[in-house]
């Protein structure tokens, strides 16, 4: 299925960018000053590739198919698990930004503290969201939608890619080049 195969892949870099996160952190803690310019980058990365355009295809498309068609247990998967877990890493990078816009005026260690603990609570609970949706909600997606509800799936992410074309090629290029500063 074209749609969740894509998502499936897309979770993949997010789960490059994570790693990359992570080491970020670590140089922190090993006593590297935190670069806030890059960590706005990976704010943006996390907003745009991870949010609007990755949960933005679930949310509008594969989300609102299961919702609207497979009942309780479907709706209960995805608004109390996959929507609020969503809102979680929201969360986390508008805490981000304000501790990275607090630290540039005031380099307090606080602030320091707050932007490692932000950016890998997001990256801990990526980790554990993108399990759950490779493994089970987008599963029970593939064996409990009708083929004419998959088509429409793989045709309406068709049509969202065609539109945001450059946001993908944007940060996974970003991406390719942070995670070769690493390597």
């Amino acid at each position: 299925m074209y749609g969740i195969e894509l998502l499936v892949e897309e979770h993949k870099n997010i789960l490059k960018f994570i790693a990359f996160a992570e080491h970020k952190c670590c140089r922190i803690l090993e006593g590297e000053e935190p670069d806030t310019d890059l960590f706005r980058e990976c704010v943006a990365f996390a907003r745009n590739y991870a949010d609007k355009h990755h949960h933005g295809k679930e949310e509008k498309i594969l989300f609102r198919v299961m919702t609207d068609n497979l009942g309780a247990l479907a709706d209960k998967l995805i608004k109390n698990g996959m929507l609020v877990e969503h809102d979680l890493g929201r969360y986390h990078m508008g805490e981000l930004e304000s501790a990275l816009n607090r630290y540039d005026e005031t380099k307090k260690i606080e602030d320091k503290l707050a932007m490692i603990t932000h950016l890998t609570g997001y990256a801990d609970l990526l980790k554990r969201h993108i399990g759950k949706e490779d493994q089970v909600v987008y599963t029970f997606a593939e064996r409990m939608l009708g083929e004419d509800l998959k088509a429409n799936v793989n045709e309406e992410t068709q049509k969202f890619e065609e539109e945001t074309k450059e946001v993908p090629k944007q940060y996974l290029a970003w991406l390719t080049k942070q995670l070769a500063t690493i390597s």
